[in-house]
């Protein structure tokens, strides 16, 4: 492909710090970079993309630019700890930046045992010990 990505706008950095004020209650850094990666699957040329990163609570966050309003993310702990969202590319920056993270804040609360929809009772068993078969219903 090698075709020139515009960097990050003023106002598309803008929008990112905002977005992690917002779900950090605090302004949180933000670093731009360049990354290269392989835009066009049918060829091994890797594309010199603009890159935003930032570190919160153990994880590493990157948001790539892609092309004019086209934008890629992931988050990781370590090389070998890498996650998506399960969306290849976004056209918003927004919506890529927030649901970035909302799938690292699930990751994080099912890392600590936390589902959605799960509490700690175990319903199989009543408070004595004993099996529990709830109410008959005729």
């Amino acid at each position: 492909m090698n075709t020139t990505i515009p960097d990050f706008t003023e106002r598309e950095k803008q929008l990112v710090k905002q977005c992690l004020r917002e779900r950090y209650g605090q302004d949180i850094p933000i670093e731009v970079a360049d990354a290269e990666l392989m835009l066009d699957q049918l060829t091994e040329a890797l594309d010199t993309c603009p890159t935003v990163i930032w570190d919160q609570r153990g994880a590493h966050f990157v948001v790539f630019k892609t092309g004019d309003s086209r934008f890629r993310c992931q988050f990781y702990y370590t090389e070998a700890q890498q996650f998506g969202t399960g969306k290849d590319e976004y056209d918003n920056l927004g919506d890529c930046v927030i649901t970035l993270l909302q799938v690292q804040s699930d990751h994080e609360r099912e890392k600590a045992g936390m589902r959605s929809g799960m509490n700690a009772v175990d319903f199989s068993k009543a408070n004595d010990g004993e099996e529990y078969f709830g109410p008959l219903i005729v």
